[in-house]
């Protein structure tokens, strides 16, 4: 292209015919794409900002710096290597760009409206690539772009050339961090998931509270080790500014407050004793709420407060009930949300709130105050595979109010060992494209830990997806992304992770084909396989244990390969916590090494993101347990039966022997030690991954549940050693039911 003389570079000694055109991997995939050329970054390359450089563009430009430091691919201003060169619209260069990106368009005077905020051009010439946007934000999502158009590492790194015109569907994209079911994310884990939700150009992050929020005015609630400083909050919001993303604080101000309305001083506003609900009516509730928000908006700069208000199940069962009996449960929960815009209203804030109780009464929505709907944006939240009519109707009960309404899916990592993709995702997929069809102006993407066991770095495969859900227009594929996300995300170009991804979702699919209790969740994984309450759940599963299994084995396979095909990580597995840049998640300053410590390995070729490859890894270990736990004990009950048969038949030569069948189950390499092992193992992976990313709060309640599990299969060792003593002295056993092992029925 003519730009060349613009901008004054030399030309390449290898032509560009050399380099065959390679398909984009990119997440999210940009509007309008197309595949160019590749240059090989064998000496580096050269990051060029048009003078004066926006102070804005120049962090972004840092920020691409760091990423390739992490990627030790050189940044030199030698003249023959290949380049990025950022500029701003308002040039004659910028405009240019523009007009490259899109042919037809034959007036480039005007930045286009629909790509004003955030959406950037991109182009390739003979050195490189250049590109251009309006504003900051444009500019930063146009680098994180040119970022994935870099594959491979060091000195094997090569850039592919594209031409881009990219904008986003929705106005805000987020993602709602449950901060208070367990694990607490610490301060640098935060910054993490700030840093990559911008990467992948989400441009809102929404800490969820119950009580872990740390207020001056009610100190209570906020467990210690485990409550978010006021410091914090004040470093997370500077740091996610850099970064173009927006910090909204969800503190919960009517229901799934138990953790404070557990306290003495707190029991006159609970609508039940110790319950979970503020109770409407009580003029001390409204004065929490009034000096918690009034803290939080001092500390969370911005337009919007998150009052959450969902899930509020106590309401007219104490303090309410007599006006819930007389006037519905619907008017009473509405007028408290419109009783706390009120009180809030001073901070001039939009409120979001979760709109699953407004749901249940679409008839009266339409009845409120036209104030409180401009004050008010409705989230809609719902996580389960999308039926015959998809979510439309939860969207419509708020668009036909006249509300301002956002969507939020869920990854569906919740009390699970590893999250169930293949419901996240059609969940993600369908929701956020129905949303965007009917005028949603956000998406907000959910984790959550129910049961305070899920692991952090389990999500970034569902957090990814939702990324590109709420900036692609339209209805995302899930193909292209499966595709796409680990050559993206972890730098793997032999498809390996890709594959374990799915192998770990086809465990999951079996696990729900099967009917069964708990579909892989953690309650599955804690199930007792000798429990009487448990013989029907476990006549479910037995079917698909060997499919299960392989599937997991098949992950645990492809996650090695990988790994032995990057030298860095080959053979380690579980290998310690890099991050890309300085200690807290600065950048360095321009001309200033990164901190050793939060350096990938000095190999320049290595996989990227290792805790969320050691997630995946432990996530199909525990599947593969829960159907080795199983099939052992079924074994272990066949093994004592037919001890118990032997040992009724006086065969003192029956082959196996009593004592040998007694072995299988309980010897050096019994069955019942399989299971100890196996539960002991996961124990240590698991404390690893939760310290690498969590505050050490709510990590002892899930290590009690480790070791009173192992506790119960050595006490079982204990009993039968009793068993086979008895037999080594009288020639007689308990009975089945004397040990506690079932007696098979299959």
């Amino acid at each position: 292209m003519a730009m060349r003389s613009v901008l004054h570079v030399a030309v390449l000694a290898l032509p560009l015919s050399l380099f065959a055109q390679a398909p984009l991997h990119l997440i999210p995939m940009p509007r309008e794409a197309k595949p160019g050329a590749s240059l090989p970054l064998t000496n580096g390359i050269r990051v060029d900002c048009a003078q004066p450089c926006d102070p804005q563009d120049a962090f972004a430009v840092a920020d691409f710096k760091a990423t390739l430091a992490e990627r030790h691919i050189p940044v030199t201003d030698a003249g023959n290597t290949p380049h990025i060169f950022v500029t701003r619209f308002n040039t004659s260069l910028g405009r240019q760009i523009l007009h490259e990106s899109s042919p037809v368009t034959a007036n480039a005077s005007a930045f286009p409206a629909e790509m004003h905020d955030e959406g950037y051009a991109l182009v390739p010439d003979n050195d490189g690539i250049a590109l251009t946007a309006e504003t900051a934000s444009g500019i930063f999502y146009a680098l994180q772009t040119a970022k994935q158009l870099i594959e491979g590492d060091g000195s094997a790194a090569t850039l592919h050339l594209a031409t881009i015109r990219d904008w986003p569907a929705m106005k805000y994209r987020g993602l709602s961090d449950d901060l208070s079911r367990g694990p607490v994310d610490t301060l640098d884990f935060q910054k993490k998931i700030v840093r990559t939700l911008a990467a992948y150009k989400d441009n809102l992050y929404s800490p969820y509270f119950e009580n872990t929020q740390q207020y001056a005015s009610n100190p209570l609630p906020a467990p210690p080790g485990g409550g978010i400083s006021a410091e914090d909050a004040r470093q997370l919001v500077a740091y996610a500014a850099q970064f173009h993303v927006l910090v909204v604080p969800d503190q919960e101000a009517f229901g799934h407050l138990r953790h404070a309305l557990i306290y003495e001083e707190y029991q006159p506003l609970a609508e039940t004793p110790h319950g979970a609900v503020l109770a409407p009516g009580q003029p001390g509730s409204l004065k929490v709420i009034k000096d918690e928000f009034t803290e939080l908006a001092h500390l969370y700069p911005g337009p919007f407060l998150h009052v959450g208000a969902d899930e509020t199940e106590d309401l007219g069962r104490g303090q309410t009930k007599a006006e819930v009996d007389a006037r519905g449960l619907g008017p009473v929960y509405l007028d408290f949300i419109q009783q706390i815009d009120n009180t809030l209203h001073p901070l001039h804030r939009k409120l979001l709130f979760w709109g699953d109780i407004a749901e249940k009464s679409p008839e009266l929505l339409k009845d409120l105050p036209a104030q409180f709907k401009q004050d008010t944006i409705a989230i809609s939240w719902h996580y389960n595979a999308p039926g015959p009519n998809g979510f439309i109707k939860y969207i419509n009960d708020f668009k036909s109010a006249g509300f301002d309404f956002w969507v939020a899916p869920g990854i569906n990592n919740w009390s699970r060992v590893y999250p169930n993709y293949n419901a996240g995702l059609a969940n993600i997929q369908v929701f956020t494209a129905e949303g965007q069809a009917a005028g949603a102006t956000g998406q907000l993407n959910t984790i959550w830990y129910d049961d305070g066991e899920a692991l952090a770095s389990n999500n970034w495969y569902g957090i990814l997806f939702g990324c590109a859900s709420a900036w692609q227009k339209g209805e995302s594929s899930i193909p292209q992304f499966e595709q796409s996300y680990s050559p993206v995300f972890h730098g793997d170009l032999t498809g390996k992770l890709n594959q374990a991804q799915l192998e770990i979702m086809a465990a999951h699919d079996l696990l729900k084909q099967s009917n069964l209790k708990g579909d892989g969740s953690d309650l599955l994984f804690w199930s007792d396989p000798w429990a009487p309450d448990n013989q029907k759940n476990f006549a479910n599963v037995r079917p698909v244990l060997h499919d299960l299994r392989m599937h997991a084995e098949k992950a645990l396979d492809l996650i090695a390969q990988a790994r032995a095909a990057y030298p860095a990580l080959k053979g380690t597995g579980f290998s310690p916590s890099v991050g890309s840049l300085n200690e807290g998640g600065a950048l360095a300053p321009e001309g200033q090494a990164l901190d050793p410590r939060y350096m990938l390995p000095s190999n320049p070729t290595s996989l990227r993101e290792p805790d969320a490859i050691d997630a995946m890894e432990l996530g199909a270990r525990r599947l593969d347990f829960i159907g080795l736990k199983f099939q052992l004990a079924d074994e272990m009950s066949q093994l004592y039966a037919q001890a118990l048969s032997t040992a009724a038949s006086g065969d003192r030569h029956a082959k196996p022997s009593v004592p040998a069948l007694l072995s299988d189950i309980n010897g050096v390499n019994g069955r019942i030690q399989d299971i100890k092992d196996g539960y002991s193992t996961l124990r240590d992976l698991y404390q690893q991954l939760w310290l690498r990313t969590n505050r050490p709060y709510a990590l002892r309640p899930v290590l009690e549940h480790y070791d009173y599990t192992i506790g119960i299969w050595l006490a079982r060792m204990d009993k039968l050693r009793a068993a086979q003593r008895t037999w080594e002295a009288t020639h007689t056993l308990p009975t089945a039911a004397e040990t506690g092992i079932p007696v098979p029925t299959y």
